[in-house]
């Protein structure tokens, strides 16, 4: 089995890199998470911070480490490589839009989540915030949504992860 661990940059992303189904998942790949690093935004995944992270999960066994991110404000998946300066050994993953607009493609998780078996959102990757978009569609079809704080979207997350 290959130990593995990973930086990412929010609660959303570390509540579902240590759900049971991504473990299992991992598990049925021949891998391990040894930890999972929350870096807490992406301004924290700096050279300077990136050191120590990634020490960590060494310590913790890791032979493989990936970072998660986003492009943020980025112009491009460079840009954003070479503000990290991650290892040339570690696996940078840049998802070019906010997680949320993931939830929003997966049309069988938001159909259960809504209770719509016809639900489909034709162009996720278009939206700003795509968490907003969510939200509307929770009080749309629920009567109540998430909230709009940080935690309406660990909530969101843990729905989802429930689904």
């Amino acid at each position: 089995m290959v130990k593995i661990g990973f930086i990412c940059e929010g609660d959303t992303e570390q509540i579902l890199l240590l759900s049971d189904n991504f473990q299992l998942y991992l598990s049925s790949i021949n891998l391990q998470a040894v930890n999972v690093i929350n870096a807490w935004g992406s301004g924290n995944l700096l050279p300077h911070n990136i050191t120590g992270y990634l020490q960590s999960l060494e310590q913790a066994g890791a032979q493989v480490i990936f970072i998660l991110t986003d492009l943020d404000d980025d112009v491009c998946i460079t840009q954003t490589k070479s503000r990290i300066k991650a290892r040339e050994q570690d696996i940078m993953i840049i998802a070019i839009k906010k997680i949320e607009a993931w939830f929003l493609a997966n049309d069988n998780s938001m159909r259960t989540l809504l209770g719509d078996l016809q639900f489909s959102f034709p162009s996720p990757e278009t939206e700003l915030n795509p968490f907003e978009i969510i939200n509307a569609l929770l009080v749309k079809y629920k009567g109540r949504g998430v909230g709009r704080t940080s935690a309406g979207k660990i909530k969101l997350v843990r729905k989802l992860i429930d689904v």
